[in-house]
């Protein structure tokens, strides 16, 4: 094929890519859009959401609460020059919630879409882009799992309260706020390996190619920028994002004696703006009104168990699609750091959600759960492009024949390079008088029959796993789908 016809391809696939991908993000937008306006116009007894207050918020007028948090009020606010107050907050949830759509999408044809192409024969390679803009937008619907209803679980008292999800369709400023955390997190992704060989420096050892072996200053400063939009939203991925970032940091610190001390502090500085953003944004907390107790209180899964009873079944509950990757793939950690990060994110906010609370009055609001779930989205997110990943290399092996189609044609020149070595044995063996070359030969061959079997069985079980780790997400997606539905007819979000 020469270079014409593969331009046409491309072409050909982004087109298709793009047109499928506007017609997903048009349908999930619309029903956002839906849902997010019936927040605002309903009964927040019917569509429970601090929409009412948002709205307030948005306006300037005093809402009974304190969002020290700008960025989606002041888009509301621009949408409002223009539409009335409800649609505006509504439309500028759906907006943000579709950026993160959008950025997601980017992300994982960044990563995996050459992959997946090279698995398919040219005639049908579009069906790659066409996965990726699945993938993405349905992560976007995915929920903790529950069971019909009438079927209780032990310890769990609710689906959604205790359990929590990627998606609480409830909460705007936490869909609003994902999209820049999402960029927070891929840019910070892009530094982890190259930090510490300083800003801009050019290590030709460490680059074959003799080309900068350091981190550009443009990314320094889009990550510093992308976690204070984060911030500036909904804090509370940040507050997981740096806890994660410094105890890598600092043990990476650690671990090479404080040589790396200068490239550790250039990437600290990045966090400067939003330290001092959630400074001004805690406040409240550390400097409590007259009469409370503020601060930070540390527990031992006390604010957890008010909401349920079995906390490592609610986690299965919440991740039971990553756990069920991870432990098929755990090598896959020390290979791909996109993935280890995302797990690292999570761990943290689970602990974190464990572990601390916020003292006064919003003790029991469970305040570090919108961290939690951030490590829930983070989770799905990296295990989700890390089993397109793997989906990519399984397709790339069948299309060039399979490993259990290497193996057999392999198995098959052993056999013929054995038949040779056999028959070369038996006119020893005529020439000798002897019948010990026949033992050894079907002995030979009942182990090659062995060895081919074995490989097949593998094969076979392999698959079925494959299948599984792909049935566990959708079984996520699925439950997402009836949970989304429930939000759309009224139903609470516990």
């Amino acid at each position: 094929m020469d270079m014409e016809d593969a331009e046409k391809i491309r072409i050909r696939n982004r087109i298709i890519d793009g047109a499928v991908f506007a017609v997903l993000l048009a349908a999930a937008s619309a029903v956002t859009l839906t849902l997010f306006y019936r927040q605002t116009m309903g009964s927040p007894a019917k569509y429970h959401s601090d929409m009412k207050a948002y709205i307030l918020e948005m306006q300037g007028l005093e809402s009974g609460y304190d969002f020290p948090y700008p960025v989606f009020f002041k888009l509301g606010a621009f949408i409002h020059l223009f539409a009335p107050p409800e649609l505006s907050v509504a439309i500028a949830a759906m907006l943000l919630n579709s950026l993160g759509m959008v950025v997601t999408k980017l992300a994982f044809h960044s990563f995996v879409l050459k992959e997946l192409e090279s698995g398919l024969r040219r005639n049908i390679s579009w069906l790659a882009g066409v996965f990726v803009s699945i993938a993405a937008v349905s992560l976007f619907f995915v929920s903790m799992l529950y069971p019909p209803s009438g079927i209780y679980l032990p310890g769990i008292l609710h689906k959604y309260l205790g359990v929590f999800s990627a998606n609480p369709f409830h909460n705007a400023t936490y869909m609003a706020a994902r999209p820049f955390a999402i960029l927070a997190f891929l840019w910070y992704v892009k530094l982890l390996p190259v930090y510490e060989r300083g800003l801009g420096r050019t290590i030709r050892s460490n680059c074959p190619e003799g080309g900068n072996g350091g981190a550009e200053l443009r990314d320094y400063v889009l990550f510093s920028f992308f976690l204070l939009l984060a911030a500036m939203t909904k804090p509370s991925f940040t507050l997981v994002m740096v806890s994660t970032a410094g105890l890598l940091m600092l043990y990476r610190l650690i671990r090479a004696k404080f040589r790396n001390f200068v490239p550790t502090l250039q990437l600290g500085l990045c966090f400067v703006p939003t330290f001092l953003d959630l400074l001004y944004q805690y406040q409240g907390v550390f400097v409590p009104k007259e009469g409370e107790e503020g601060g930070l209180g540390f527990c031992f899964g006390e604010i957890w168990t008010q909401y349920c009873e079995n906390i490592p079944l609610a986690v299965c509950l919440a991740v039971g699609f990553p756990i069920l990757v991870f432990v098929l793939n755990y090598q896959e950690c020390r290979k791909n750091s996109l993935y280890r990060f995302s797990w690292q994110i999570y761990l943290v906010s689970f602990v974190e959600a464990f572990l601390l609370y916020e003292k006064g009055f919003r003790k029991y609001d469970f305040n570090f759960s919108w961290g939690y779930m951030y490590g829930i989205f983070f989770c799905h997110f990296g295990t989700l492009l890390l089993l397109m990943q793997i989906t990519a290399r399984r397709m790339r092996g069948k299309k060039i024949g399979g490993n259990a189609a290497v193996g057999e044609k392999a198995g098959g020149g052993n056999e013929i390079a054995g038949g040779g070595k056999a028959a070369a044995a038996e006119k020893a063996e005529k020439r000798n008088g002897s019948t010990a070359g026949n033992l050894e030969k079907k002995d030979g061959m009942l182990g090659k029959a062995a060895a081919l079997w074995r490989h097949r069985a593998e094969g076979r079980i392999g698959s079925i796993l494959f299948a599984l780790q792909w049935l566990a997400y959708l079984w996520h997606l699925v439950c997402g789908i009836f949970y989304f539905r429930q939000f759309m007819s009224g139903a609470m979000y516990y």
